[in-house]
């Protein structure tokens, strides 16, 4: 089957160029990198391609088995076909972004980059591809513990005694959450002689609440929830391409990826679930806003941001579990989205490092008049993460609260959760809009003023994923019809 040639080489090429990078001179890294990451990512788009002139009608590939038991697999469908090409394309972008951060011009990080960014910057592309492609819970946890250690690795790139501490960090409390894969891989097999997830649906009522239950909490873990939340402000001692990934496109969709998964494969599940998944959601929401709402380093803003947006997928899948279709398109839309718009808001404050030598937001002013295309990402990035059209993020929100209005007519605790998360949406605009007034418009700060011209390799990555944040609704909601 050419899905699984296509599919496998979107994770065997970025593996073999990583050991390529080992044994290659160092001056190779770049180019290797970059190469692996550009051809997964045309073989990541092959196997769409291929699902999509077959019809999109979901199938499931088994290419490991012990006996009779499949322990590895792919499986191949709407989802997992829009999410596995865009994870593998935003870490071809940070790849070629990185060639202008990691340089000793860099402002605020002088650097020279060395070869083991390279090494696990282009294994973690590999790994995304092959967790969201998995049809079983033993293929999840591989790539779910790759993921683990490749973000060890590079929070920890600077070998500070700080970014060692925030590694060790991410490390240990993701790794809590990953107990609960752990538990629901025994269990499932326990109870059903499988490791497919597809097993989930056949599980007695409260085996299948058990186990939906220990999958959330691992993706609490990787998704930065509520009460796992502070790795992810503390991965900020990472390279800002790193961050860009990490939050964009890698670690933080790992858990949003392995609990869709789940609900997709489960059929019906149990409010007790629901309830779980929104009120952890609306809890993390509100949490999120209060602790950004006082931050100016725009990477420390941009972290608490993220926890909020994901806070609304898992609310968009928590209405799912109540009866809205429609809340979990707009969770799975929120995904993609997010991933653009919030690459875009990272890789911006990495130019404004180089550039400026601060990422500090008090010291940023009057960017539309000494850098225009940093301001035009500024805005795009802040109005798109805030939910207001045309920009993507305005597409998915309002597909998630649209459901979640449909699912909690008649219950009144549910439609108080949906009014909450929709007055934090509106706050969260409000605040960024006092950003866009105060980075982008007046006279330029002097840190603006004696900024260095923005490289080339970065703004054409942000050309693209500018073009991504207008366009990735559209892509979406065509795709998953």
């Amino acid at each position: 089957m050419m899905m699984l040639l296509t599919a496998s080489l979107s994770i065997l090429i970025p593996l073999a160029c990583a050991f390529l990078i080992v044994v290659s001179p160092r001056k190779a890294d770049k180019a290797l990198c970059i190469a692996g990451a550009a051809l997964a990512s045309l073989a990541a788009l092959a196997t769409a391609a291929l699902f999509a002139q077959g019809g999109m009608e979901p199938q499931t590939v088994t290419w490991l088995s012990f006996g009779t038991v499949p322990i590895m697999g792919f499986v191949f469908d709407k989802v997992s076909c829009l999410l596995a090409p865009t994870f593998v394309i935003i870490g071809l972008f940070v790849a070629i972004y990185s060639t202008a951060y990691l340089t000793p011009a860099n402002r605020e990080h002088p650097d020279e980059p060395r070869r083991r960014f390279y090494v696990f910057l282009i294994i973690f592309i590999a790994a995304m591809p092959g967790l969201v492609f998995s049809s079983t819970i033993v293929s999840q946890l591989v790539f779910f513990e790759i993921t683990g250690a490749c973000s060890w690795a590079l929070i920890g790139y600077y070998d500070t005694a700080s970014a060692r501490a925030s590694a060790m960090k991410a490390l240990i409390v993701t790794h809590i959450g990953s107990l609960g894969l752990y538990i629901a891989t025994v269990a499932l097999f326990a109870q059903t002689g499988s490791f497919e997830l597809a097993a989930i649906e056949g599980l007695a009522p409260g085996w299948k609440t058990f186990v939906m239950l220990a999958i959330l909490f691992a993706a609490w873990g990787k998704s930065a929830q509520l009460p796992f939340y502070m790795w992810l402000p503390s991965a900020m001692d990472a390279p800002t391409p790193v961050s860009a990934y990490l939050h964009g496109a890698s670690m933080v969709k790992v858990g949003v990826c392995v609990f869709a998964r789940a609900l997709i494969c489960a059929g019906a599940v149990s409010e007790v679930v629901g309830w779980v998944v929104v009120i952890g959601g609306i809890l993390t929401c509100v949490f999120a806003l209060l602790m950004y709402l006082p931050q100016t380093d725009m990477k420390r803003l941009l972290a608490f941001s993220t926890i909020s947006q994901l806070s609304y997928i898992f609310l968009g899948f928590g209405f799912y579990i109540f009866g809205s279709s429609m809340s979990f398109e707009g969770g799975i839309m929120h995904i993609f989205n997010h991933a653009w718009a919030k690459t875009l808001f990272f890789l911006l404050a990495g130019a404004f490092s180089v550039t400026m030598g601060t990422r500090m937001l008090p010291a940023i002013r009057g960017l539309m008049r000494k850098r225009p295309l940093l301001g035009v990402c500024f805005g795009v990035a802040a109005l798109a993460i805030a939910g207001c059209p045309p920009l993507n993020g305005f597409f998915s929100k309002f597909y998630i609260f649209s459901g979640g209005f449909m699912a909690a007519a008649g219950n009144g605790p549910l439609m108080f959760i949906v009014v909450v998360a929709l007055i934090e949406t509106v706050v969260c605009f409000m605040w960024f809009l006092k950003w866009i007034g105060s980075v982008m418009s007046g006279e330029p700060s002097e840190a603006v003023e004696n900024s260095a011209p923005v490289p080339k390799a970065m703004s054409a990555v942000f050309i693209l994923l500018i073009i991504m944040t207008f366009c990735s609704s559209f892509i979406a909601a065509a795709w998953l019809g």
